[in-house]
C-alpha cells in the first residue's frame, strides 16, 4: 500500500471542490467537501480502480477520518 499522504493526495485529486494540502490522516471526511451520493460514487470508484479495492456506502457511513478509509483500503488490498 502507498503511504499515507500519498493516498490523501491521490483522494484530493478526485475532488475539485477540496482544496488541496488540506486533509491530514485525523480529518473528519465530511467536514472538507460536500457529501452527497454523487461524491460517494466517486470516492468508492477512486477506491475501486486506484487500489482494485471494493468498499461499499455502509463502509463510508461507518467512516469518520482519512485515516479509517486509509485502513479499510490498506486492509482489503492485502487480503486480495
Amino acid at each position: 500500500m502507498i503511504p499515507i499522504q500519498e493516498f490523501i493526495s491521490k483522494v484530493e485529486e478526485e475532488f475539485e471542490d477540496l482544496e488541496k494540502g488540506i486533509l491530514e490522516p485525523m480529518s473528519v471526511i465530511k467536514d472538507h467537501f460536500t457529501w452527497d451520493s454523487i461524491n460517494a460514487l466517486i470516492l468508492i470508484a477512486h477506491m475501486n480502480v486506484e487500489y482494485g479495492v471494493v468498499i461499499n456506502a455502509e463502509d463510508l457511513v461507518n467512516t469518520k477520518t482519512v485515516q479509517e478509509l486509509y485502513n479499510i483500503v490498506n486492509t482489503r488490498s492485502q487480503a486480495s
